[in-house]
């Protein structure tokens, strides 16, 4: 059954009203600078913010760190050595803190230029961003570094003395969390293309090949360490998090 000729002009009317960008004017190059480098500012100010914030409690973050390592006594082996691990430790946790506003800002500094229906993205991008990117930290936690401490632990244990250096333990949980927490970022990459049309569900799945061996070099990239265990659980969640973002794009149509 045809639609009537009204309804079909309404829908194209409201097409053309979502693909429009609101209030466009030109905006002068300089403009754009003097923009981009507030934002910038803005993000920075937040950022060194929060890192004095993390140092002034790091001691108890340290700690918390710590829990993984199952009792392992770690080692400061130079002098300020813990010093400089207090400060890492305080600048990855205050980027992790400011995450969020710092995709604000990014979305601010692009959205003169977005169309209505991107903009309707902005909100829910920043939301579901931060929550996978807070599940990936979890995930890594909970799972990935324990998993991946004991492997060494146990591989070891009647051979030689656990202690570990302060600065590389430190090292290796930290970039693993963090690489974690980007890799849990594909299903919102996945939303967001399904959405504007670049890619549909359908596309996703065809080449789920491609993606299952992706993930494996995904794994072994993301992984400071070389244990097949910890490569293996984190190229899975990334199958398990491409196939539920799968899931999410085929619900909403796309």
């Amino acid at each position: 059954m045809k639609q009537p000729l009204s309804e079909t002009c309404d829908q194209l009317g409201k097409e053309e009203y979502l693909n429009e960008i609101p209030d466009e004017a030109e905006m002068p190059l300089l403009d754009h600078i003097e923009e981009l480098r507030t934002r910038i500012l803005y993000a920075l100010a937040a950022v060194c913010l929060n890192i004095i914030l993390c140092f002034v409690v790091v001691k108890p973050l340290v700690r918390w760190l710590e829990v993984p390592a199952q009792g392992v006594k770690l080692l400061q082996l130079a002098p300020g050595e813990f010093f400089f691990v207090s400060i890492k430790v305080a600048g990855y946790s205050g980027l992790l803190i400011t995450s969020p506003f710092i995709i604000y800002q990014i979305l601010r500094f692009i959205l003169p230029g977005l169309t209505r229906r991107e903009r309707r993205l902005l909100g829910p991008t920043i939301l579901i961003s931060s929550v996978l990117f807070f599940a990936g930290i979890g995930f890594s936690y909970w799972i990935l570094i324990p998993a991946a401490l004991n492997f060494f632990i146990t591989y070891g244990s009647n051979v030689v003395e656990q202690a570990w250096s302060i600065d590389r333990y430190f090292e290796f949980i930290l970039l693993l969390m963090f690489s974690t927490g980007i890799a849990f970022q594909i299903p919102i990459i996945q939303l967001m293309l399904g959405y504007l049309g670049i890619i549909s569900s359908h596309k996703m799945l065809r080449e789920w090949r491609i993606v299952v061996v992706g993930a494996v070099i995904l794994g072994a990239i993301l992984t400071p360490s070389t244990d097949p265990l910890t490569q293996s659980l984190l190229a899975g969640a990334v199958l398990v998090l491409y196939f539920g973002g799968i899931f999410i794009v085929k619900l909403s149509g796309k």
